[in-house]
């Protein structure tokens, strides 16, 4: 598979590259690692008539401690997240997820941070090759009316399969948008639109800057399932996040579960994750009823549209997410000695 033709630019500055984002908008497409934008370039699913490369921004490759918070440029490497100590102790459910991103090579060479959180969603259905999907009618985010994941849906079920949107939203963390005249930082779990053809609440000349992560004596934890250990996306994953109470270092003061490649998004249980509060670190029943009830939400948004069974993807959420809050809460136990 060729890739269409295509104008290349490489500015050597943020300024720069916001400029061209505001002259090209929507025939233009950033290119970071280019791991998913090129595959899709080459399968005919996207063809966009500009590339506008990040290689030369240095200035979008970082990761500090500043203002109680953990800022990550969105060009820094998944394999400098993943050797950062500041990252290990402070964000350790991303770190986690970068971890289990592709194979060695994508992390050290191509993957970085923003390309992960920015890839879009993907269906067995959709994402073949033009020759493949012009043996059949076109389904909804590929201009058709039609959604082979669904039976009769109105919309487009892609799902979002990001490990490091998953871990992120889990930590509460914000994303930082840059356009030629302004700047603004939205919520994670506010960016998904839950709309499979444009999952992204961000206009086409704006840019991620910058994911910020607020810093807290809380602990995290990602588990995720897939058929292979290193290329495949998950299945099915989980990120969870533990804070406990300042009085008492054995109760649950706040909790957040977030449920992955399972929807249009990443699925933010609020009501699972408000069960734990006041319960003890300890309580595996607590974790388990929590875990029971994510599955049973996360149900509700999953079809079949990743390579494996709805029964099995949802009687895994439940392991998943069992297993991330063990993993946090004896992290938290760690913590105290």
């Amino acid at each position: 598979m060729l890739l269409p033709r295509f104008d290349y630019s490489q500015p050597q500055n943020l300024e720069a590259a916001l400029d061209l984002l505001n002259s090209h908008r929507e025939d233009a497409k950033i290119l970071a690692g280019g791991t998913d934008l090129l595959v899709r370039m080459k399968k005919g699913l996207i063809t966009p008539k500009r590339l506008i490369s990040l290689k030369s921004l240095k200035e979008l490759s970082y990761i500090k401690e500043e203002d109680d918070c953990i800022r990550i440029g969105a060009g820094t490497s998944l394999a400098d997240i993943i050797a950062s100590g500041t990252i290990q102790n402070g964000a350790r459910a991303l770190f986690q997820a970068c971890e289990k991103v592709g194979a060695v090579t994508i992390q050290h060479h191509r993957g970085t941070i923003g390309g992960n959180i920015l890839q879009d969603n993907r269906c067995h259905h959709y994402n073949q090759s033009d020759f493949h999907r012009s043996g059949r009618q076109a389904c909804h985010k590929d201009g058709g009316k039609i959604c082979y994941a669904r039976e009769n849906a109105d919309r487009c079920n892609s799902t979002c399969q990001s490990d490091g949107a998953t871990a992120l939203m889990a930590l509460g963390a914000k994303l930082v948008l840059a356009s030629k005249e302004n700047e603004r930082t939205v919520d994670l779990d506010q960016f998904y639109t839950a709309d499979g053809i444009k999952p992204h609440a961000m206009e086409p000349q704006e840019l991620l800057k910058e994911i910020m992560i607020p810093l807290s004596n809380a602990q995290s934890a990602y588990q995720r399932l897939a058929y292979r250990s290193a290329i495949d996306y998950p299945i099915v994953c989980a990120g969870v996040h533990l804070k406990p109470s300042e009085n008492q270092k054995d109760q649950i003061e706040d909790a957040r579960i977030v449920v992955g490649a399972m929807g249009r998004a990443p699925l933010f249980l609020a009501q699972a994750a408000a069960s734990l509060k006041g319960k003890s670190i300890h309580d595996e029943t607590a974790f388990q009823k929590a875990a029971n009830a994510s599955m049973d939400s996360a149900a509700t948004f999953a079809v079949h549209n990743v390579g494996s069974t709805l029964e099995y993807r949802c009687d895994m959420v439940s392991l998943m997410v069992f297993r991330a809050l063990k993993e946090a809460s004896q992290t938290l136990e760690n913590a105290k000695d």
